[in-house]
């Protein structure tokens, strides 16, 4: 399975001490040099540049190609590089957050992965508690959807949880 991040699913889950997830679920993920700058830059939290500096052989760094990728809408460089990346690539999934570049990666047929869709899974497999992880998401400065959809989310999980110990 190759799977291509953008910035901000990455550096979240650093935030959150959660990184071991993406080895777990995908094996490998691979960004491209971009992202890999952008979580190194002077805004970026220190603990993320520290994890940065030592990131795992799991996390591959690749330079993009961006003749591959002409973007119809404006999008930053980090998801620009992270969707030509995909396409050469030819990634099943790309990890991102941004909604431009969500609309980006629909058009071109290639499936996207959100953050919240990742912790999810994580803790379908018993990976995370996905409360705790919410929580400490809240914490952060990721922009949360809706209440009602974070509710709608913890509530499936609770279910998924008391369907376990049935």
């Amino acid at each position: 399975m190759i799977i291509v991040a953008d910035t901000t699913p990455l550096r979240y889950l650093i935030e959150l001490e959660a990184t071991d997830v993406l080895l777990k679920l995908f094996g490998q993920v691979v960004i491209p040099q971009r992202v890999f700058s952008e979580l190194q830059e002077s805004g970026t939290p220190q603990p993320v540049r520290d994890w940065m500096q030592k990131s795992p052989d799991w996390l591959i760094v690749r330079q993009a190609d961006l003749s591959l990728f002409t973007p119809q809408a404006k999008i930053e460089d980090g998801e620009r590089e992270a969707i030509a990346l995909a396409l050469a690539l030819g990634a099943d999934a790309l990890l991102c957050d941004d909604g431009k570049a969500i609309k980006e990666a629909a058009r071109l047929q290639l499936p996207v992965i959100r953050l919240l869709s990742i912790l999810d899974k994580a803790a379908a497999e018993g990976l995370i508690d996905l409360a705790k992880a919410i929580y400490r998401l809240r914490q952060t400065t990721f922009h949360l959807p809706l209440d009602e959809f974070v509710d709608a989310l913890l509530e499936r999980d609770r279910l998924r949880q008391a369907n376990k110990s049935d």
